[in-house]
């Protein structure tokens, strides 16, 4: 895959909404200020207020008129708070994880988004679908495919 290259240094400040629509492949994630590093490959689905992400937790996006919040419902517990905006051709996220660690995170749009979206929920799992990509999340993994 011919991906685009890393933005330079992010600012801060207020963010935007989570677009209602969109699939991602992480660049990178730097924690608490280290090196911007990946090590495996992570994917994030967004339809409408759902979400899920392939590290293993889904649910809703709400905006607070600064920052987005990562609501866990499926998965790994937790909440993620960050400040989106677009650097180029990349969604980059700053943020902080319950525990206080800050992060930032690079996300490129995926190809072929378009086509079918939605969000399906059971006892025990959810899954999102953004065109041809699919993320399932269940209490004991995130799983990313393509049909």
């Amino acid at each position: 895959m011919n991906l685009p290259p890393l933005p330079g240094p992010v600012a801060d400040g207020p963010g935007i909404p989570a677009p209602g629509r969109g699939a991602w492949l992480r660049r990178g994630i730097s924690r608490d200020g280290g090196p911007l590093v990946e090590d495996r490959e992570v994917v994030w689905l967004q339809a409408g207020p759902y979400y899920a992400d392939s590290r293993g937790f889904a649910g809703v996006t709400s905006f607070d008129g600064s920052l987005v919040r990562f609501h866990h419902l499926e998965g790994e517990p937790g909440e993620d708070t960050g400040a989106l905006r677009w650097e180029g051709p990349h969604l980059v996220e700053r943020g902080t994880n319950t525990d206080g660690s800050t992060f930032l995170e690079v996300w490129t749009p995926l190809p072929d988004a378009e086509g079918d979206t939605g969000c399906w929920a059971g006892q025990g799992y959810r899954v999102v679908r953004v065109g041809p990509h699919v993320v399932h999340v269940d209490a004991r993994a995130g799983t990313y495919w393509r049909l």
